[in-house]
């Protein structure tokens, strides 16, 4: 990825195969682009949880992030709760974590502002 564009800027590539699965060194390097999220699954996932003032602006969100999800064919795995929406993004094809999910997570970011 060209490191002169930002995470949030940057478009999702397709990716399978374990050879597009990020090294602990890469993402040791790329978690600092997204400080609100943690490593979870031994590494194999990133999340955080998004809170919001009512289930309104949950859904809201949790809709905004479904489009930019489908333009990015790339989905996460979401838990949907009044005030809150948990994010786990993961690329199964790679078993592991993929550019696309530091890429994805940072566009979640922008929407939350």
């Amino acid at each position: 990825m060209n490191d002169l564009i930002p995470l949030a800027q940057a478009r999702c590539m397709p990716r399978r195969g374990s050879e597009h699965r990020l090294t602990d060194a890469s993402i040791r390097e790329w978690l600092p682009q997204i400080p609100e999220w943690e490593l979870v699954e031994n590494g194999h996932a990133l999340s955080r949880t998004f809170t919001f003032k009512d289930y309104y602006r949950t859904m809201s969100f949790v809709n905004a992030l479904a489009h930019v999800a489908n333009a990015e064919d790339h989905h996460p795995d979401l838990s949907v709760h009044y005030d809150r929406c948990v994010v786990r993004f993961s690329t199964h094809d790679v078993g592991g974590l993929s550019e696309n999910d530091f890429i994805c997570a940072a566009k979640a970011d922008a929407l939350a502002g």
